[in-house]
């Protein structure tokens, strides 16, 4: 039965990795090549990631450069960058864009706190979600002894505290980030 323990550690492990994803879209005031992952280019009429277009490099600590391998692609790169709604305005030189990231106001920082803690509550209720049905399948096993079951359900415990406090951490990492001015 250790691959109920085993599948509640890959379960929970991805539902933080999910937490983390989300948190790179978050921005923290600096540049991150990352913020451009959601933004889908309409290229030769097939939506294509950006990252498949062009290069993107960090020139300076509030800007992106985005120097696409084919040229002719520039008004669409820029098109699907406006489509995408991130709150950037690109600037089109005709060799590249240039992305300029905006100091964050104490207000936007504290707002986007909001978010993440709003995304780590939904990570925990994950966590909680998995822990539940692992305690579920663990009661209707019939294979167990009463001693077995409840040592599983004890060891799924103190894997979702692992995985509460991991959640936290992060969690406070990217509100440091987000407060750092």
């Amino acid at each position: 039965m250790d691959d109920i323990l085993d599948e509640v550690e890959i379960k929970m492990t991805q539902a933080i990795d999910a937490m983390e994803k989300r948190f790179v879209n978050v921005r923290a005031g600096r540049a991150n090549p990352a913020i451009l992952d959601a933004v889908m280019v309409n290229y030769y009429g097939t939506p294509t990631p950006i990252k498949s277009l062009a290069t993107i490099s960090i020139p300076e600590a509030r800007q992106l450069m985005i120097k696409p391998f084919d040229r002719s692609s520039l008004g669409d790169i820029e098109k699907g960058i406006y489509e995408a709604n991130i709150g950037l305005t690109p600037n089109n030189n005709g060799e590249s864009i240039i992305l300029n990231i905006p100091a964050l106001t104490e207000e936007t920082r504290k707002e986007y706190v909001k978010q993440v803690r709003a995304m780590a509550e939904d990570c925990k209720i994950n966590l909680r979600n998995i822990r539940q049905d692992a305690n579920n399948d663990i009661k209707k096993s019939d294979d167990l002894t009463e001693d077995e079951k409840e040592r599983l359900q004890n060891e799924v415990q103190k894997i979702i505290e692992k995985f509460n406090k991991d959640t936290d951490s992060k969690l406070k990492v990217k509100e440091d980030e987000l407060l750092t001015v």
